[in-house]
């Protein structure tokens, strides 16, 4: 999977520095053996089988001191410079550790200063919320905290801590100043003063990072989650996309790329307090059947029977349905807040839920004044491997082209935008939908043998014209995909400059050396281990460099560091002998498809307003913020209406004719919610600009009429 875009500052300290702080604690005591076991279990596997392995020495032992240390204090107010001085003796042993020359010590000594280090920060953040704060005063804060040295004094982290809770403050302040003027007129409207609203913004400030605070006491007297976190700083230090995968982890990855899974049918959500509510409910579900549990309420708490409960206080959402989650037919209770107040435990069985709405391929019809298009949405490849009738990407995709042809459409739009990745098998086996037999994508190991993997099959499902949509999120097997359609010129790549740049290949390896490393499902977890680089047939790798679109338009992704080439632990690009290959019978005349898009585009003003408007917002995030209230405002009303505007031109002013499949018309008949998701969804491709250009592109490869016979 790939990282995400450079959030907004608030997101910065929410989601990022605080919670991975909270996640990447160490342990206290002597370790049980399994650590010691996993840690030599993980150094052996990335010395003998990762694809390019670092040297596990003394400098990649002093990589992974300053890694961990800034991933324990991401936004540097926690640690002192005098505590990292003071850890320094184990830079040069950790590879010892790994190596299994002596015990796991580094993690407990950080540790044990991190948790008076947090007993000071926690004093610090109640003491400076306890007083106004004065906005009127001209000052700014800087939180690049990739930037920042740890502080040196104590009085230096005071003042790190004040102007961040100032600006987290600010923040609520300067939202409740503008829901008072909106609401001024309103006869019922309760009016505050601005001493009133100033201290009610720095209770919420308080309530919130307390949430966080005691969710970091928890984690850090958890053994397994602070060990949990330094191996993987270990393995993700070799490369980005090797990761170690507890036993709940791995299994919460296999139903990410199954889409099955084994819960309460229940969508989760956290609110500004750090609370997880109930969003939605799957019909049918345990959760919707038990006829106790209803949307917004709130989970306290989440036990596996009749075990001792976890406090979901500062859980993220993610973690929180991990643990949700679990085996068919176990036992799940969980503690919820009602609306009206009133606590219930609520007794709930596992069972399977299909999450075909979120992960499995779907089709609409798009009708154009030129014919019909029709469009097909993938958002991963996704495979379930432990079910040999499960549901495969490439099956489904057939099938959704199927009834395509059926509909007589005169061409197809794939669209592959933020899909991660998944299978490779199911990859090769996509893209021979739409070519003869040949080559796919060629594989090499880390004894540089290449491998070919082709299609073999010398049918053609379709062989219509092709758009695939890509963007920077656009990974892995989506890349394949994109540059064989590319190579073979069988279609026409549309969408961001490039896309991400992940030209690996991962295998889940479990760390049981009694099983052999065989069982994938170990209960010391496993490491999703890079063992491979993709190539295209042309020869070149999609690593770092991805796949370039053959029409590239503008998008608010494309001035962020999102892509691998961004990340220092990415694999080098390089490229190895071309496959034989032969071009598609057809070739379409890109120059004129693609003059033809340059031209709507430039004349074009919402796409010219959006790469303004885009290039002004990601210049926001890397900058002094203003803690002074006028100042801010001023910012924050420039970068309303330029998010406004941004909102408003995505959709466009006249929708396109979207419509379901005649065959899709009684897929959701019984389920009344997934029914007006779907027709959501339906709604949103209708006012979709991409789509739109994506459709534009299609009609010229319709109605092109110098279509040549390569020889």
């Amino acid at each position: 999977m790939v990282n995400k875009r450079n959030l907004p500052i608030l997101l910065i300290i929410l989601a990022g520095g605080v919670f991975v702080a909270f996640r990447s604690l160490g342990f206290g005591g002597n370790p049980p053996s399994k650590y010691e076991r996993i840690l030599h279990n993980v150094g052996e596997m990335l010395t003998e089988i990762h694809y390019s392995p670092k040297n596990i020495d003394d400098n990649f032992s002093r990589e992974i001191f300053k890694k961990y240390l800034d991933q324990v204090d991401m936004e540097k107010n926690i640690l002192l410079q005098s505590d990292v001085d003071a850890l320094s003796k184990y830079q040069t042993t950790i590879d010892d550790e790994i190596l299994g020359k002596q015990p796991i010590e580094f993690v407990p000594a950080v540790t044990a200063i991190f948790k008076k280090r947090m007993a000071e920060a926690e004093n610090i953040y109640k003491e400076i919320l306890s007083k106004p704060f004065d906005f009127s005063k001209d000052e700014e804060g800087d939180f690049n905290y990739d930037k920042m040295s740890f502080p040196k004094t104590e009085a230096e982290r005071r003042e790190a801590w004040r102007k961040r809770l100032k600006y987290l403050t600010l923040e609520r302040y300067a939202d409740m100043i503008d829901i008072r003027e909106a609401n001024k007129n309103q006869k019922d409207f309760v009016k505050k003063s601005n001493e009133e609203l100033e201290k009610d913004a720095r209770a919420k400030t308080l309530k919130m990072i307390s949430n966080f605070f005691e969710r970091m006491k928890t984690k850090v007297n958890n053994d397994d989650d602070r060990f949990n976190i330094y191996v993987e700083t270990i393995v993700q230090a070799m490369d980005p996309h090797t990761d170690y995968l507890p036993p709940v982890d791995k299994r919460y990855f296999d139903e990410q790329m199954s889409g099955h899974f084994f819960g309460i049918g229940a969508s989760l959500v956290r609110d500004e307090d750090g609370n997880i509510k109930i969003a939605t409910l799957v019909s049918g579900s345990p959760a919707s059947k038990s006829g106790m549990i209803s949307v917004g309420d709130i989970i306290k708490k989440v036990a596996q029977g009749n075990q001792e409960p976890t406090d979901l206080t500062g859980f993220y959402v993610e973690d929180a349905v991990k643990i949700i989650r679990g085996s068919k037919g176990t036992e799940v209770r969980l503690t919820i807040k009602k609306a009206d107040g009133t606590i219930k435990t609520v007794s709930l069985i596992r069972d399977e839920i299909v999450q075909d709405e979120l992960t499995f391929a779907r089709s609409a019809i798009i009708k154009t004044e030129k014919g019909k298009i029709g469009y097909i949405y993938l958002p991963e490849f996704y495979a379930d491997f432990d079910n040999p009738k499960g549901n495969r990407c490439s099956i489904d995709v057939a099938h959704e082209v199927m009834k395509l042809k059926e509909e007589k459409v005169d061409g197809i739009v794939l669209d592959l935008r933020s899909n991660g990745g998944g299978s490779l098998y199911d990859v090769v086996q996509m893209v021979g939908l739409f070519i003869d037999q040949g080559p796919v994508v060629q594989v090499k190991d880390r004894d540089g043998k290449a491998q070919v993997l082709s299609d073999h099959d010398k049918s053609v499902l379709y062989d219509g014209p092709l758009a695939v949509m890509v963007n920077e999120y656009s990974a892995s097997a989506s890349e394949i995909f994109a540059a064989a359609i590319q190579d073979y010129k069988r279609g026409v790549i549309i969408g961001s400059t490039s896309t991400y740049g992940k030209g690996t290949v991962q295998r889940n390896i479990g760390l049981d050396k009694s099983m052999g490393f065989m069982d994938p499902n170990s209960q010391l977890g496993s490491v999703k281990l890079t063992l491979q680089k993709f190539y295209r047939i042309s020869g070149g790798s999609t690593q770092l460099r991805g796949v370039s679109s053959d029409i590239v338009l503008p998008d608010v992704y494309e001035y962020s560091k999102v892509r691998e080439k961004d990340n220092p632990d990415a694999l080098p690009w390089d490229e190895i002998q071309k496959a034989d290959y032969t071009p598609w019978k057809y070739a379409y005349d890109l120059s004129v498809i693609k003059k033809a898009s340059d031209e709507r585009i430039k004349n074009n003003t919402t796409f010219s307003l959006l790469a303004k408007d885009f290039e002004w917002l990601n210049k926001q995030y890397d900058k002094q913020y203003p803690l002074n209230l006028t100042k801010y405002q001023e910012e924050d009303k420039q970068r309303k209406a330029t998010e406004k505007q941004i909102a408003a031109l995505y959709k466009l002013p006249k929708e396109l004719n979207v419509s379901g499949l005649p065959q899709d018309a009684n897929k959701y008949v019984g389920d009344l919610d997934k029914k007006k998701r779907y027709d959501q969804w339906l709604k949103s491709l209708s006012t979709d600009i991409y789509i739109n250009e994506a459709i534009n592109v299609e009609d010229d490869m319709v109605t092109q009429k110098n279509l040549v016979y390569n020889k």
